[in-house]
């Protein structure tokens, strides 16, 4: 469950709950509701967004990333310093047959994850990845 979801969720159970004990709270519930509805539009753009705002390619030489809206963030990952590729799968992705790719790296920075991708997608750069990262020179240290 995506944490927009567990948001909307928890705001409309604490909201409901505060109506019981807070008289003010019950008059104004449309509040509550009125803040739920902000955060169900949010739930509902937010994949939206994700998609326009996240890059991935892989190159002969490298894997790039680049995601965000405000704040942008670019990872490169040499081939040659590429440890493991894994595949994985949530249970609300695998309703949805999707799964994200995880690229662990030499690096001490951050690994470089690639979510959303469609289930068969993932698998094949997955395989792409091994493939080339062991035909690279070095020995990923």
């Amino acid at each position: 469950m995506s944490g927009e979801a567990v948001f909307l969720i928890l705001i409309l159970a604490v909201g409901w709950g505060m109506s019981l004990f807070w008289d003010w709270l019950a008059q104004r519930l449309w509040i509550v509701f009125i803040l739920a509805g902000l955060q169900a539009i949010v739930t509902v753009l937010a994949p939206f967004i994700r998609y326009h705002v996240h890059r991935w390619e892989v190159t002969d030489n490298a894997a790039y990333t680049q995601a965000g809206l405000w704040s942008i963030t670019r990872q490169i990952a040499p081939l040659s310093r590429i440890q493991t590729v894994q595949v994985e799968e949530g249970a609300i992705a695998r309703i949805f047959k999707l799964a994200s790719v995880k690229i662990t790296t030499a690096s001490a920075v951050a690994d470089i994850d690639i979510d959303g991708l469609d289930r068969e997608v993932a698998k094949s750069l997955a395989a792409e990845l091994t493939i080339k990262a062991d035909l690279e020179e070095g020995d990923a240290t």
